[in-house]
């Protein structure tokens, strides 16, 4: 760890910029296995809450393509898996901190790594403000149905030891235990999948404007 740094602060406080943006910064944390439909349902989120009558400020960081730039020094070792929920982790954090929603979907297998994500979303901000919203979308489908789509030909591979530690094969998934929505993508279209993470974003008044704060 760096040795003489030091933090500093900024004037705006999260509550002020949240005023200030008229929106309230969270992480919405996809997790499954490859092919469950993750992206999918990123994508079509991200565009729901862009677009009216929401028009509020997202944006998606996929599993892939943070592989060809931030990430893409590291591979799919479970160390190298566990760095790269961290730097994610990380990322997404910042995106909120700014009063974006940050849409994740990543395999992230390890219950562990999930974990810290959100200890890192939750913890208390500088000036004792509170952390950041995680909430943690499973979408759960069956290995066999998920082999059934394989869109890349991952699974194939897999099968014949072309892809070493592949999730759901030669690695493990670890199911989310208390995930703030679970989503069976085998029984529920991409459209019904936005419709209730839209849905759970409003009952707990995370689309709403926050409440106007005092400046010093």
């Amino acid at each position: 760890m760096a040795s003489n740094i030091t933090y500093h602060a900024s004037p705006v406080t999260p509550a002020i910029r949240s005023s200030l943006r008229g929106q309230q910064g969270i992480t919405i944390w996809l997790t499954g296995l490859s092919a469950s439909g993750k992206s999918t349902i990123a994508v079509a989120l991200e565009q729901a809450l862009l677009r009216k009558p929401l028009g509020l400020n997202a944006y998606r960081l996929d599993g892939d393509n943070v592989r060809f730039g931030l990430n893409k020094d590291l591979g799919f070792s479970p160390k190298d898996r566990e760095e790269n929920i961290r730097r994610i982790a990380e990322v997404a954090k910042l995106f909120a901190d700014s009063c974006t929603i940050a849409i994740t979907s990543f395999i992230s297998p390890y219950r562990a790594d999930r974990d810290l994500a959100r200890k890192l979303h939750e913890a208390e901000r500088p000036g004792g403000e509170p952390g950041v919203p995680f909430i943690e979308v499973w979408v759960d489908v069956p290995v066999e149905v998920a082999e059934q789509r394989d869109p890349k030909g991952l699974y194939k591979k897999a099968r014949e030891g072309k892809i070493p530690e592949f999730t759901g094969i030669s690695a493990p998934y670890e199911e989310p235990l208390k995930p703030e929505i679970h989503i069976h993508s085998d029984k529920t279209s991409v459209e019904d999948a936005v419709k209730i993470i839209v849905k759970y974003l409003e009952g707990k008044g995370y689309l709403s404007p926050p409440p106007e704060a005092k400046e010093d």
